[in-house]
């Protein structure tokens, strides 16, 4: 399986923008689904948005539709996450996560491999 290692986190205003990277190591496979998962102190972890590796079919939360946008780099086995017009409820723990779900892609059950995750704090 992948490891994962995410990159990017930091603190930025309100309004502003950050950019996430999740770099995978080893193998990957075309057929595997990228996920960003996110995590507040009290909070249940929650989905943010994922990508197909072979088709770059993308899903989002529906909260951040509009302001965050995923991709992915094939040949740099790389992940992102553009994250623009930040918001304080955006504060979390953002990680990044790895499996082959046939459906439900938003269930974090359904992710096997994960990273250590990168701390993205939005102040107001």
């Amino acid at each position: 399986q992948a490891h994962l290692v995410e990159s990017g986190g930091g603190l930025v205003q309100a309004g502003g923008s950050l950019r996430l990277s999740c770099a995978a190591s080893g193998r990957t496979f075309s057929s595997y689904v990228m996920g960003w998962f996110r995590q507040a102190p009290g909070v249940e972890r929650e989905f943010v948005a994922a990508i197909t590796w072979s088709g770059g079919n993308t899903y989002y939360k529906d909260s951040v539709k509009g302001r965050f946008t995923i991709s992915r780099d094939n040949a740099k086995n790389t992940v992102y996450l553009q994250m623009n017009s930040l918001k304080p409820e955006d504060t979390a723990v953002y990680y990044c996560a790895a499996g082959a779900p046939q459906t439900a892609i938003a269930t974090m059950s359904k992710y096997d491999n994960w990273g250590p995750g990168t701390q993205v704090t939005v102040s107001s």
